[in-house]
């Protein structure tokens, strides 16, 4: 189990949202060393993205990992998973034991610098089920996370997400909250996101 330092902190529960917050969920040593694996380890890819009838470099680079061969679709996008590796199985271990669930995929996306972002988006898809659990570990450089009511656009929350920490959502919030990473003009360093989800 991972030593947590602080203690957990609750940021959000209420009717129709329930989130999580472990804001060192693993020492900035650790986080640093798994970081630099990650980086190094993992075949990163870039997808396109056809919006309009344009296609454009998907702004960060992203990678799948996955139980039997299920492929995960998002944005148009389907992506075929790798088979777990042992890091991202010691990390997935680490947070099944705080989310009390059986990840069968996790995906992983690079943000490289401050131009890379991730729009406006619920992880809603079909194949995730009702109420999904979605675990992100972060490592690397902070950035901002951005959530929004989908249909109370006056309800928002922003999380600085540091390296080593843990956001969980789960409950109904994916059905009413929408979530992005908007680019910064600010230097920022890489950060790397993992979010670990069911798929049925």
């Amino acid at each position: 189990m991972a030593t947590l330092f602080p203690s957990e902190k609750i940021l959000f529960s209420k009717e129709d949202a329930d989130l999580l917050y472990y804001p060192a969920f693993f020492s900035p040593e650790k986080a640093q060393m798994l970081f630099e694996k990650l980086y190094a380890e993992i075949p990163w890819q870039q997808d396109t993205l056809t919006v309009y009838g344009k296609t454009h470099l998907q702004p960060r680079l992203t990678a799948l990992f996955g139980n039997e061969g299920k492929p995960y679709a998002y944005s148009n996008i389907v992506m075929q998973p790798h088979p777990w590796n042992t890091l991202l199985m010691y990390l997935k271990h680490e947070v099944e034991e705080v989310c009390e669930e059986n990840f069968t995929t996790v995906l992983l996306n690079l943000y490289r610098h401050g131009n890379d972002s991730n729009g406006w988006h619920a992880d809603d898809e079909k194949e995730l089920g009702t109420n999904p659990t979605i675990a992100s570990l972060s490592f690397g450089a902070a950035r901002f996370f951005h959530l929004q009511h989908i249909t109370k656009k006056e309800e928002k929350l922003k999380i600085l997400l540091e390296s080593g920490s843990l956001l969980i959502m789960k409950g109904p919030t994916q059905h009413y909250w929408k979530h992005q990473v908007p680019k910064t003009s600010k230097l920022v360093g890489p950060r790397i996101n993992l979010t670990f989800r069911v798929l049925k």
